[in-house]
């Protein structure tokens, strides 16, 4: 059955691949954003498209929309270490407006784009959702302090929510892949190397207690992720609050990342071994047995030399 949604973020990666699986669903898809980290040519072809900011989401929001998935967010770690206003201001107060906008419209269904940065450095891998939650940077303090506001919502108004908590989303879909400033994720840092814009890549550490010594983490391509919200919709329940880790379940190295470029793009990846960095956990795994149950998930596309060929491919495209 087809709906109406509003994709706060929708010009963003995340966001614009969720409202391109929207859209081939036969949902009428529209997408708020400001432009501020996202783009324009990432709003898919037969979405509408409101230039404004979520803080502004009642202009827009009405009784015709049957829930929102929101993406509105500042996502970087660094950034929010420095401007912590920002991040509290933006992901926090724009967020308390979306929910009042909301409530207000009569809009009961919410899917929230959370983050594995909720949890800090995990006691145990890999990580469930009953795990404590004790975020190392404002950005996964600001992430956690909206699940909160959710869980009020949901409890005293009847929202139907659903938080998804992402490990490491790679990949691209349609008009869509990583297209961040600065760069800050692994796989396009690595294609970087390979595409000559970078000499090297920086390895963090090779003392960790992990088979190679680098950092593993668990990736999920961008498309499973979208997948998930969609599913996400249908299980959104009035007066609960659903938390579902989104991850493959298996980790992978810094190296075997590197070493996967390698081979994908057929390019030398120069390493440069640096200090560790501080709070940077050795394994960040997702245990994602929640969503399998809850939502009926799971990743089909968990492969990470697919996942880097597919980034390696839009790399390449928007290099021309």
């Amino acid at each position: 059955m087809s709906g109406k949604y509003l994709v706060t973020g929708g010009a963003g990666y995340v966001g614009g691949v969720v409202a391109q699986h929207l859209l081939e669903a036969g949902h009428e898809v529209v997408v708020l954003d400001n432009l501020s980290t996202g783009f324009r040519e990432g709003v898919p072809a037969g979405a509408t498209f409101v230039e404004g900011d979520i803080k502004d989401a009642a202009k827009w929001l009405d009784s015709s929309f049957d829930g929102v998935l929101h993406f509105a967010a500042s996502s970087q770690v660094g950034e929010s270490v420095v401007k912590p206003e920002k991040y509290w201001d933006n992901n926090v107060g724009g967020s308390m407006a979306l929910l009042t906008a909301m409530r207000e419209a009569g809009v009961r269904k919410l899917v929230f784009s959370s983050t594995a940065a909720t949890y800090g450095e995990p006691e145990t891998t890999p990580i469930v959702e009953t795990a404590p939650t004790s975020p190392t940077n404002p950005y996964g303090a600001s992430k956690l302090a909206v699940d909160h506001m959710i869980t009020s919502e949901a409890t005293a108004h009847g929202l139907a929510a659903v938080s998804l908590r992402y490990f490491n989303v790679a990949g691209a879909y349609g008009t869509q892949g990583e297209r961040h400033d600065p760069e800050s994720h692994l796989i396009p840092l690595v294609l970087q190397v390979a595409q000559g814009k970078r000499e090297a890549i920086s390895v963090y550490g090779e003392d960790y207690p992990t088979p190679d010594g680098t950092c593993v983490r668990d990736y999920i391509h961008v498309a499973d992720l979208a997948d998930a919200h969609l599913l996400a919709l249908t299980a959104a329940t009035a007066g609960e609050h659903l938390i579902c880790n989104l991850g493959n379940g298996e980790g992978f190295s810094v190296r075997e990342v590197v070493e996967t470029v390698r081979r994908v793009t057929g390019h030398p990846i120069p390493e440069v071994v640096a200090p560790r960095r501080g709070g940077d956990p050795a394994v960040l795994v997702a245990s994602a047995d929640r969503a399998r149950t809850r939502l009926g998930w799971s990743p089909k596309r968990s492969d990470l030399a697919g996942i880097v060929a597919d980034a390696w491919e839009f790399a390449q495209r928007e290099a021309k």
